[in-house]
Order: C-alpha cells, then sequence, then structure tokens
C-alpha cells in the first residue's frame, strides 16, 4: 500500500508521516527531499522558493518510484506539498487500487488562534533553515488545497481546533481503512 499525504506547508505531514510509520511500519518519504536532491544536483532550474512549480516538476519522478514500489509488493508513505490535486492522472488502475491518499489542511481560525505554535513545532521532525512563516500564506494554501481535494475528491483531514498527533494518527488510520 501506499500512502499519500498531501497539504500545504506547516500542517504536520511529516510529523504525522513519522507516527504512521511508527505505527504501520511503513517507511516514509518527505518529497522536500527529492526536492532538495534535485536542487543540489543542478537538475533543475528551480529554488526552493518555486513551490507551485516544483509540485509539477517533482510529480513525475515521485509518481514513477510510486508504481515500483507497487510492483515490487512493497509499503511507502510518501508526504509533501508537492503533490498535486490531479495525482491519479499517473497511475492506471492496477496501480490506483493500491494507493490511499488525504490531504491535511488547517482551518484559519485554528491557524490564526495557534500562529505561534507553527513556529514552535516547525522543527519537531525536520530542521528547518531559514523558515519564515507568513499566516497570510498559510491561511490561502490551506484553502486552496482544500477547494482542490473538493474539485478531485480527496479526502481531507482538517485540523479546525486542537493539534493531537495522536488524534490525528487516529484520524488519518480510518481514513486510509486502516
Amino acid at each position: 500500500m501506499i500512502i499519500l499525504i498531501g497539504g500545504s506547508s506547516h500542517v504536520g505531514k511529516t510529523l504525522l508521516a513519522q507516527k504512521l510509520m511508527e505505527r504501520l511500519k511503513i517507511p516514509y518519504l518527505s518529497l522536500d527531499h527529492l526536492k532538495m536532491m534535485f536542487i543540489r544536483c543542478r537538475l533543475t532550474d528551480l529554488t526552493v522558493e518555486d513551490d507551485y512549480k516544483m509540485r509539477y516538476f517533482l510529480w513525475p519522478y515521485a509518481a514513477e518510484l510510486i508504481k515500483t514500489t507497487i510492483e515490487n509488493d512493497q509499503n511507502m508513505i510518501v508526504e509533501g506539498c508537492y503533490i498535486p490535486s490531479e495525482w491519479r492522472d499517473r497511475f492506471d488502475a492496477e496501480y490506483l487500487k493500491d494507493i490511499r491518499c488525504f490531504f491535511i489542511t488547517m482551518s484559519e481560525d485554528y491557524l490564526r488562534n495557534n500562529f505561534d505554535k507553527l513556529s514552535e513545532y516547525a522543527n519537531a521532525i525536520e530542521r528547518r533553515i531559514d523558515d519564515e512563516l507568513n499566516l497570510e500564506r498559510l491561511i490561502n494554501c490551506s484553502r486552496e488545497f482544500k477547494e482542490e481535494c473538493g474539485e478531485h475528491d480527496i479526502p481531507v483531514l482538517e485540523i479546525t481546533d486542537r493539534y493531537d498527533i495522536d488524534e490525528i494518527t487516529e484520524r488519518a488510520l480510518k481514513l486510509i481503512g486502516k
């Protein structure tokens, strides 16, 4: 099984992937690492600032990695803001049956009331370098991801009132049928 966790920056995708990895004993791949590989090897002229373009640059590579994982009857969690809402377009039905996908978003109220906590927990799993948060950008990104999920029939795990990783992990397990 492949579990795709998409959504905007700072919603807890990597932390959730880590918790699911521990619970399900499935490795995970952060698309941020794949992004940095392409940038550092100069296999793209895109930069860390080119999030939207990077999503469509990275996804074909990630999709082929996912196909290979399925063909080898292996499991993997893939997380990142670089999973496009049209992710299904890269897969035939034989692959889609083995993929579960959901996106994480945060409500505008949650973001406004807990913005200070986002900085506090930004390094919960990985050390972020020069990580400057912009509240309005986070609100817009979460809203856009949620709208895209509605358009593409992707389940959304929305954080609205509190961030409890154990509760979020249980909600995610239900979304993927575990």
